[in-house]
């Protein structure tokens, strides 16, 4: 550990590196990063499975996608990026589906034949007793936009199982991040420019980052507010907010995930990097198939990594935040009592209770760090 420390971060994710890399290059003073895990990176963090050899993301599945050119010319400092695109299909009654649904989904499910018009004029009409001004939760929101057919096929039982709960008893905003198309564009993230996965790797983007010789990277290290490191100008928490104070005004709400991971002796278990499992029948709602995320490897034709993904509930894992109105009120709380604490901000999807996408978060960094340059020079 460096004697002076100018900053502090808390967590090694896109947030906390970025805005260690940006103080160590710009400001030219010592940041310490401490992450609670073994490793750097968060939730992004990538490794090579020892048997197959093909590199996976240990968090799941992460497509880097952007539309930002500010985000996207800054991040192109530290990685290239292959050309991936992401697509993702749903299996369904023994059929597999294009999702987000878009008109190669609605032929197949309702074995039509529609063009773009008559595909929304008909699913016009199986939505319109949904529509409403204001929608209390997730299915009536699901239903006035997709109606109740595909709802059920495709939505309703993948909630329950990513959620944990009755979509009755889900905020409405959660559907908003699930488009619904009238054509055949199968890319799922078709509104941003550009897509890939780092080339070589998620780690090696992190390794990038903190490579400066003014930055030093501390693991296994839990931080205490109560007992904590000191830096001489400023402490960046990056964690879960609720955790920071000992969850006095209660534990805020999150799902988890777990994986478990299979070698199959074959070439190619499922053609794509990720296949959706919407029915309660099956336990996960997802397997990934990690090599088809870097087709420019030369990965081995003898056998494949599948990696099936379970939700659960596990506060010391956050991914989601289940982001309803009293956990939205117990945030503020604990926002309330981080502006009573001296050089100590905040950032980053757990400390937000957010869901970010990787861009995002990446942005908010590079914002926050305009902040530090104007108020810590």
């Amino acid at each position: 550990m460096k004697k002076n420390i100018d900053f502090l971060v808390v967590g090694s994710g896109f947030y906390g590196c970025v805005i260690a890399e940006r103080i160590a290059s710009v400001l030219k003073k010592n940041v310490l990063i401490v992450d609670k895990r073994d490793h750097i990176g968060g939730n992004c963090f990538s490794e090579i499975d020892k048997t197959t050899k093909i590199e996976y993301h240990k968090y799941g599945t992460h497509i880097f996608h952007t539309s930002n050119q500010k985000v996207w010319n800054y991040i192109n400092k530290f990685t290239n990026f292959n050309g991936y695109r992401h697509q993702v299909i749903s299996h369904y009654n023994n059929k597999k589906y294009q999702m987000p649904i878009n008109l190669e989904t609605i032929n197949n499910y309702y074995q039509k034949d529609f063009s773009p018009r008559e595909a929304e004029v008909f699913i016009k009409k199986k939505t319109v007793k949904f529509q409403k001004t204001n929608y209390k939760n997730f299915e009536e929101k699901a239903k006035s936009q997709i109606g109740n057919d595909l709802y059920n096929a495709f939505i309703k039982e993948y909630t329950e199982k990513q959620w944990g709960k009755n979509p009755k008893n889900l905020p409405s905003n959660i559907f908003n991040r699930l488009p619904l198309r009238f054509n055949y564009n199968e890319d799922y993230f078709k509104n941003c420019i550009w897509q890939g996965i780092p080339i070589d790797g998620y780690t090696r983007v992190f390794e990038n980052l903190i490579d400066n010789k003014r930055i030093s990277f501390q693991p296994l290290t839990e931080y205490n507010i109560n007992n904590p490191i000191k830096p001489k100008y400023l402490t960046i928490y990056t964690g879960p907010i609720d955790k920071l104070f000992n969850y006095r005004y209660g534990k805020l709400s999150w799902r988890s995930l777990k994986f478990k991971n299979k070698i199959v002796q074959q070439e190619d278990f499922q053609g794509t990097s990720v296949i959706n499992y919407p029915q309660l029948k099956y336990e996960f709602t997802r397997i990934h198939e990690p090599k088809h995320l870097h087709l420019e490897r030369n990965y081995s034709k003898k056998s494949t990594l599948v990696i099936e993904e379970y939700p659960i509930i596990n506060d010391e894992e956050p991914y989601y935040p289940i982001n309803d109105n009293n956990n939205r009120a117990i945030h503020r709380l604990y926002k309330r009592d981080i502006n009573k604490l001296k050089n100590f901000i905040i950032g980053g999807r757990l400390a937000d209770y957010a869901y970010y996408d990787m861009d995002m978060t990446i942005s908010a960094a590079l914002v926050k760090f305009e902040y530090i340059l104007k108020n810590f020079k």
